[in-house]
């Protein structure tokens, strides 16, 4: 049985409070009968304001990211179990522009996704090539190393989540084809399972790159595709609501 989708808004560093009534306005446009689950990570500003929002809907709610210690001293920085303590139920780890902006390794990564499972929260570990990369023909070189380095050894299927997010697609318009992407899906998905046996097959597997509402039906009929990380388009409910009908 193939797992069940979920589709995921990554609102990166937009937003104020007066936005949480997207999320309100999100709320009345999902149907009782969802066919996926729905999930927004807002910027930490945000998290106690959108669970509020969000409370008595089907929308769940995440961070970001969130330090590999439990505490400590290490300013500005939020811990997975003080994510967890505000009624978060996820958090992204490696995204593409952490990797990026703030030179996070996949051993990093690796380690923040293993004290997100820790403090409770499934753990959305991302991976994708830069477009240097995609054209160098290094796609599933680079996907297989941070699949490898950045899922724990001790990963299950309900407590991680996978998302591919092609770097030179996210934000820029231009989206794999979907040949493209079920073949690094499969890939993924090959990787997994030859990792963890039978559970590599239920592992949830997200796309993420220039999703909206016009290329979602195609693009979450891929296979190996369980849901998407959403970026610009899960700031407004209207955009959002129409990637999440994709299911319905």
């Amino acid at each position: 049985m193939a797992p069940r989708p979920l589709v995921a808004g990554n609102w990166k560093m937009n937003g104020l409070r007066a936005d949480a009534a997207e999320v309100r306005a999100l709320a009345t446009l999902l149907t009782d009968d969802l066919a996926c689950d729905v999930l927004i990570c807002p910027p930490a500003t945000l998290l106690t304001t959108i669970l509020d929002a969000a409370k008595g809907s089907a929308i769940a709610v995440g961070g970001q990211d969130c330090h590999a210690k439990v505490s400590g001293a290490h300013t500005g920085d939020i811990s997975a179990a003080m994510i967890k303590d505000l009624g978060c139920s996820h958090v992204i780890v490696g995204h593409s522009e952490r990797r990026t902006d703030h030179g996070e390794s996949d051993a990093l990564v690796r380690t923040k996704a293993e004290a997100a499972v820790a403090a409770g929260l499934v753990a959305i570990v991302c991976v994708g090539e830069t477009e240097a990369e995609r054209d160098g023909g290094k796609t599933l070189d680079v996907v297989g190393r941070q699949v490898l380095g950045s899922v724990p050894d001790a990963a299950t299927p309900a407590t991680v989540i996978v998302a591919y997010e092609p770097v030179w697609a996210i934000g820029t318009g231009r989206t794999p084809t979907e040949a493209e992407v079920a073949e690094v899906h499969g890939f993924i998905r090959a990787e997994l399972s030859q990792r963890f046996a039978a559970a590599g097959a239920e592992f949830r597997l997200l796309y993420g790159g220039s999703v909206k509402p016009s290329n979602a039906k195609s693009l979450m009929a891929v296979a190996n595709v369980d849901g998407a990380l959403v970026g610009g388009a899960s700031l407004k409910a209207v955009d959002f609501s129409g990637i999440i009908n994709a299911y319905n």
